[in-house]
């Protein structure tokens, strides 16, 4: 009899043992399937926001755009600031930016403005003053950058002269270039080629002829006391005038018709 219960205890024993073991299997397998599924899903979202970071650095940034009719400055090397329609714009020249100028940035003067220029001929150009250009912009790069001629520049010596002499004595107007005064600081930009900044800082472009008339007062020629002519002051050469505007400037009145001066007055 003690025989007996002794087996049936063990029996008991051994299938309890059993179902124990069975039961740990299940929740370990049930478990590992919650884990993988947790582990699974990170991974995946990981990816996705990789993708999405990837896309994100890799979208061009900077102003795209056209500006035309205004003036170009210089702030560094490669770097410059664009001014037009009352706004301004910074940008840099890439290595395949293309630059064209028309006598002031670079080569001869060339009305077609087709000129091929180089980054460093505009960086030295800039560093004596604005420059009138056309800036073609993409992701904050200059595309292109072409200069404008001077008013009525495109015509020759002796044009340039009949439409000044129609349009000052008979009235025709027939000349293509601003007409008016400025009091200011005549600066050199190419031979034969000036600008006249007035106290607010704008800029005038023109030309000098065969007949314009140069008086100075000791800053472009001359001194204080002369007397010669009827405009006073001492008449003074184009090679005086441009050796005056080179040195940083000269303050004069300049009478200009149709983009050519008339007469500039030193401004003693």
């Amino acid at each position: 009899m003690a025989s007996t219960l002794h087996t049936r205890s063990l029996l008991v024993a051994a299938a309890f043992l059993a179902g124990t073991t069975l039961l740990t299997a299940c929740q370990d397998n049930a478990t590992g399937v919650r884990s993988s599924a947790k582990t699974d899903a990170p991974a995946a979202s990981a990816e996705a926001t990789a993708a999405a970071a990837k896309s994100t650095s890799n979208k061009p940034k900077g102003v795209s755009g056209t500006f035309t009719g205004g003036t170009v400055e210089y702030l560094a090397p490669g770097k410059h600031i664009v001014k037009a329609g009352g706004k301004e714009q910074q940008f840099f020249v890439a290595e395949d930016t293309k630059i064209y100028g028309a006598g002031t940035i670079c080569g001869k003067y060339n009305p077609a403005a087709n000129t091929p220029c180089t980054a460093d001929d505009l960086d030295k150009a800039l560093k004596k003053g604005s420059i009138a250009a056309d800036v073609i912009m993409k992701y904050g790069a200059a595309v292109k950058v072409t200069e404008r001629p001077a008013p009525d520049e495109s015509t020759s010596a002796k044009d340039r002269d009949a439409n000044s002499s129609n349009s000052t004595i008979d009235g025709i107007n027939k000349g293509k270039g601003v007409s008016g005064t400025w009091l200011g600081t005549v600066t050199y930009l190419a031979p034969g080629k000036y600008t006249v900044s007035d106290l607010k800082g704008t800029e005038q472009q023109f030309l000098l002829a065969e007949d314009t008339k140069i008086w100075g007062w000791g800053d472009i020629c001359g001194d204080a006391n002369g007397e010669e002519g009827g405009q006073g002051g001492t008449q003074c050469t184009e090679e005086e005038l441009e050796a005056a505007a080179k040195g940083g400037g000269v303050s004069a009145k300049v009478v200009v018709v149709n983009g050519i001066a008339t007469t500039i007055t030193d401004d003693h």
